[in-house]
């Protein structure tokens, strides 16, 4: 898939973002996002990445009001929504839509399809039975589900069935944004090539934008204009993904990158070789905030400043593909890792996949 740079005003703008949750009497609070910034403009896709724990979750909910914003703005279409009311929620939606990471607990076994695909409609009051049949019967088609779907009941459909089906029924009120928090990742790996031709598809059709939640590299760069990596609710690096993915700076990153199996055996030898002493492990829970980089007791490329100070997130300069790129680390210009993980470099081309399911 090739991806195309887009300078459109932000559709969605998200500035210095902090998200809290509290703990128990006298403990601190729990900082699951930390001052992140990122924007989305119309028609474009932005991957967010990280491990278990980052806040890349965190960070989605709290865009769609399910998550309280400690501080920091979240703009959408130009308003403020950092702390909208629930009746403004409610108008939202219309435009603002999310796919959840679990296709068996997002349809209500209860109701049939049809059912689950007309109640945005119903609430909105956007149209009447005849016009909602119509509707949910084109976004079935759209999606690649026969024309009985309908009829039938989310237990009898596979894991990537209910998924495309959870997909068109964010998709039935025409929002401009949808948030995908793990879309495919409890899928099959053939599968998960199925829905995301998908969204591909549906995104160049209806000029949608995506904020893709997930911890693949790989999977986040097929989809992705840029890519935003996390690390314990802080921005590490961003930049476009074939730069990130082809070439990362930030040694969490390049440990991501490295984490990723290689179909070559010679080739997974090596990058084993070279992969850096547990660089993705979980955080204790509990563990104490500190005022360096969040990433120091983990990386081999660490010094006494990486302790005591907090590294800002700075353009990239010097670098292939440095243009638009930013890099939060103290060592990003004057040390390069003696054995870097060796990553796939894209061609360009993906292999076309079959989009039956």
């Amino acid at each position: 898939m090739t991806h195309q740079s887009t300078t459109h005003q932000p559709l969605l703008d998200v500035e210095d973002l902090t998200v809290e949750f509290r703990r128990r009497r006298r403990t601190p609070p729990l900082r699951a996002v930390d001052g992140v910034s990122l924007s989305i403009a119309a028609g474009e896709t932005v991957g967010l990445v990280g491990e278990s724990g980052s806040g890349k979750s965190t960070l989605g909910r709290a865009v769609l009001g399910l998550s309280p914003v400690h501080s920091g703005r979240i703009r959408f279409e130009g308003r403020d929504i950092t702390h909208a009311s629930p009746r403004t929620r409610r108008e939202l939606s219309a435009r603002l839509q999310v796919v959840f990471q679990d296709p068996y607990s997002s349809l209500n076994p209860a109701r049939t399809i049809g059912q689950a695909l007309a109640e945005p409609l119903m609430v909105h009051r956007r149209t009447d039975q005849r016009q909602a049949r119509e509707r949910i019967r084109t976004m079935l088609e759209r999606v690649g589900m026969p024309p009985d779907t309908a009829h039938r009941y989310p237990g009898q459909f596979s894991g990537g069935q209910r998924q495309r089906i959870a997909i068109a029924r964010a998709l039935m009120l025409e929002p401009r944004l949808v948030i995908c928090d793990e879309p495919v990742s409890a899928l099959d790996l053939s599968i998960q090539a199925q829905v995301m031709n998908l969204l591909a598809d549906l995104q160049k059709d209806l000029g949608l934008s995506y904020l893709f939640i997930a911890h693949d590299l790989p999977v986040v760069r097929h989809l992705s204009h840029r890519i935003v990596v996390l690390y314990r609710g802080r921005v590490m690096e961003s930049g476009p993904a074939e730069a990130v993915y082809a070439d990362p700076v930030h040694p969490y990153t390049q440990a991501l990158l490295a984490a990723v199996p290689e179909p070559d055996p010679r080739a997974q030898r090596a990058r084993t070789a070279n992969r850096m002493p547990n660089p993705t492990a979980t955080p204790t829970p509990g563990e104490p905030a500190f005022a360096g980089c969040v990433f120091a007791r983990r990386c081999p490329l660490v010094v006494d400043l990486c302790h005591s100070e907090r590294p800002h997130l700075l353009p990239v300069a010097g670098r292939r593909s440095s243009g638009d790129r930013a890099v939060a680390c103290h060592r990003s210009t004057d040390l390069h890792p003696a054995h870097p993980p060796t990553p796939v470099r894209p061609t360009g081309k993906e292999a076309p996949c079959s989009d039956s399911a």
